[in-house]
């Protein structure tokens, strides 16, 4: 799933808020620094999903030239996206 700019900041912003509603968290720096560490760490949470997909689609790639005909790429992509990201530790 792609989020543009401005959704990653409302979503972080709405998680943000319910924390502080909860009473989870404690301010040791300025909220806008702790917004913007927020953001970033979402957007590289997209970047690493989406160099596993590159990963995976190279991979596939390979499969497809040694196994012509009989591959099914829709079915494959989803099973190695699984053991990449279980290998790389990313949360999918």
């Amino acid at each position: 799933m792609k989020l543009t700019a401005q959704q990653i900041q409302v979503l972080a912003e709405k998680i943000l808020n319910q924390w502080k509603k909860q009473n989870l968290i404690v301010f040791k720096e300025d909220e806008k620094k702790v917004l913007a560490r927020m953001i970033e760490i979402i957007k590289e949470d997209y970047d690493r999903e989406a160099a596993l997909d590159r990963d995976v689609n190279a991979m596939l790639d390979e499969l497809e030239k040694s196994n012509p005909g009989e591959f099914q790429r829709f079915k494959m992509f989803p099973i190695l996206k699984q053991k990449l990201a279980k290998e790389r530790k990313v949360i999918l």
